[in-house]
């Protein structure tokens, strides 16, 4: 069982910047991708980022290339997503997931364990 809490969400204008937290609970994250999905209202549950935790490989989707960094802690069993050069349609509840696998993929349904979410506002 991996617990997840995310922090970091909040306020902020557009072209601003703003750093998620996810704290997971785990005696070792090795084999498992840790990834982060947003959520707009009336819209999918989409793929944001993800990292493996055991080589740092990352994979980011196309709509936040070159904007949006995903990295771990391996102390802390913590992982971050830097979001610079924000614009407001990444508004949305973002979530920290986590997958049994070392391998990085995009669907929801391959994630185990997921966060309660935090709230990403960017105002125009």
């Amino acid at each position: 069982q991996v617990q997840l809490v995310e922090s970091g969400g909040g306020l902020v204008q557009a072209g601003g910047s703003l750093r998620l937290s996810c704290a997971a609970s785990a005696r070792t994250l090795t084999r498992y991708v840790l990834g982060w999905f947003r959520q707009a209202p009336a819209k999918e549950r989409e793929f944001v980022s993800a990292v493996n935790w055991k080589d740092g490989n990352t994979f980011d989707a196309d709509s936040v290339k070159g904007r949006f960094t995903i990295s771990r802690d391996n102390a802390k069993n913590t992982v971050y997503l830097q979001m610079n050069r924000l614009k407001p349609e990444d508004t949305a509840v973002y979530y920290c997931a986590a997958r049994r696998s070392d391998v990085i993929v995009t669907s929801t349904q391959g994630y185990d364990y997921w966060g309660q979410g935090t709230q990403v506002t960017v105002s125009s």
